[in-house]
């Protein structure tokens, strides 16, 4: 009988999508692997994440991978994005599932380990009954799960200053380059200045990092090369809160579906971005895409955008989620502007194949929200970045991406909560046109190359995944 690990993901794209990555990676190894899901339309307002959910189980959908649907609960709470209560009716709502995925956990044969994502922690204790080895899988960067566990020092000495969070002063903090007090969120994406004002303690912050504390080791969707001074500081004990220490932090990125990327190369199969970009120049495209629930662009924005894109001259291909459908994209947008740029933009309003389009020859440069999943598909498609953060860890991320890693440049005026046309412009033509864009490329190729060696013979993730399958058997005799 195989070994079998039993992988608990989160209910977002951006947490789902790495781990069916990580299965690839058990597989490989000799697992099987079950995947206990909470059904996805507890999330009726996530098109994309019902899509995902629908595209990994009909693609991995085997006797090696098998996918099982956890028992609805009763009267399950909104998880609205954009409703007040999301946070608190997405943890009640994994919390009532935690009685499912213990029986489910009875029924697996060949249990060897559980992998649970970090959205759903709490469920360790769902684990711990069976006496199996738990992991977390953290998707998002190490440097943003550094800041987010010293969110409670940080507050601690705002408190002891009699004041909150103002100041132009950057913030100095272990792992990370320095940064504004505005750029610092705990991964729910609350500021400092509303953890003052709803949570001064930052309790639940603590409360994160206690039950992280409680698995057996944690998985991060990141590479050494790219980010060793955040994983130098997740082992710092002044990182964490005070009597808390994380256990062992395995760096198993990227992970990114490079499958994916290949099967939207098919012929037969090639989605309609990937056939107009096959008629595009080498490296002529800007292409601008939100992520799965962000660039709901207020209209006045999304005609901004329009015309820096017009005015630069340069070619785009555009993902619009704000229109219901392509006959809306029109009046969303500046008159004329469709017609005018006919042939060298295409604007879109359906989910596009990213990492497909990222790696198609014709890209050459990627407006992003600095998702973590975005970030390293730009990484290892060696496209280099113009950084505009929505929502979560993406205000981090961009200060990583700009400041530390240099594979990007900033958007000014998303802080604000508006970009003008003038700016679009300037950064795409800086990006596209200038020296500065050509050693921004060579050092995201570089990043590029550093990702591909961490999964070769002796690179850093390989290494960090054998040593955790040598754990994970350890714990089993």
């Amino acid at each position: 009988m195989k070994k079998t690990v039993v992988l608990y993901p989160g209910l977002a794209v951006g947490h789902f999508n790495p781990m069916m990555v990580l299965a690839d990676v058990f597989l490989d190894h000799g697992y099987a692997v079950a995947v206990a899901l909470i059904n996805p339309s507890v999330k009726d307002d996530d098109a994309a994440f019902t899509a995902a959910v629908a595209r990994a189980v009909s693609s991995k959908s085997s006797a090696t991978v098998s996918f099982h649907m956890l028992p609805r609960i009763p009267d399950p709470p909104s998880l609205a994005f954009d409703d007040d209560k999301f946070f608190t009716n997405y943890f009640d709502l994994v919390r009532r599932y935690d009685e499912h995925l213990h029986d489910f956990l009875c029924s697996v044969q060949g249990l060897h380990a559980v992998v649970v994502d970090a959205s759903c922690g709490f469920a360790i204790q769902a684990v711990r009954k069976l006496g199996v080895p738990a992991y977390e899988l953290y998707p998002c960067d190490a440097g943003a799960l550094a800041v987010n566990i010293q969110i409670p020092s940080l507050l601690a000495g705002f408190k002891k200053l009699g004041g909150g969070e103002e100041g132009s002063a950057p913030l100095e903090l272990l792992g990370v380059p320095p940064m504004s007090a505005s750029h610092v969120t705990d991964l729910f994406g609350r500021s400092l200045s509303e953890l003052i004002s709803k949570d001064p303690e930052a309790t639940t912050v603590a409360a994160g990092a206690r039950v992280m504390a409680e698995f057996d080791g944690i998985l991060i969707n990141t590479f050494v090369s790219l980010e060793e001074r955040a994983l130098r500081a997740l082992a710092d004990p002044r990182c964490c809160p005070d009597g808390v220490v994380l256990p062992p932090v395995y760096a198993v990125g990227p992970l990114v579906d490079k499958a994916a990327a290949g099967a939207g190369d098919e012929t037969s199969r090639r989605h309609e971005s990937l056939v107009w970009l096959d008629g595009q120049p080498d490296r002529s495209i800007v292409f601008l895409c939100f992520g799965s629930i962000g660039g709901n662009h207020a209209e006045q924005q999304l005609r901004e955008i329009a015309a820096g894109l017009d005015k630069s001259g340069h070619r785009f291909l555009w993902v619009v989620r704000r229109a219901p459908s392509t006959e809306h994209l029109d009046a969303l947008l500046p008159e004329g502007f469709l017609a005018r740029t006919s042939g060298r933009g295409l604007v879109v309003n359906t989910w596009v194949p990213q990492p497909s389009v990222l790696r198609h020859r014709a890209t050459a440069a990627f407006v992003t929200h600095c998702g973590w999943n975005s970030v390293l598909e730009g990484i290892t498609a060696g496209v280099p970045m113009l950084c505009w953060p929505m929502y979560a860890e993406q205000r981090i991320n961009k200060v990583l991406m700009v400041d530390d890693m240099g594979v990007g440049v900033e958007m000014e005026g998303w802080l604000e909560g508006w970009v003008t046309a003038e700016e679009v412009e300037a950064k795409v033509r800086l990006v596209v046109e200038s020296e500065h864009g050509r050693k921004l490329r060579e050092r995201v190729e570089a990043h590029r190359d550093g990702a591909a060696m961490a999964w070769k013979d002796g690179g850093s993730s390989r290494v960090a995944f054998a040593r955790l399958m040598t754990e994970l058997d350890n714990a089993q005799r």
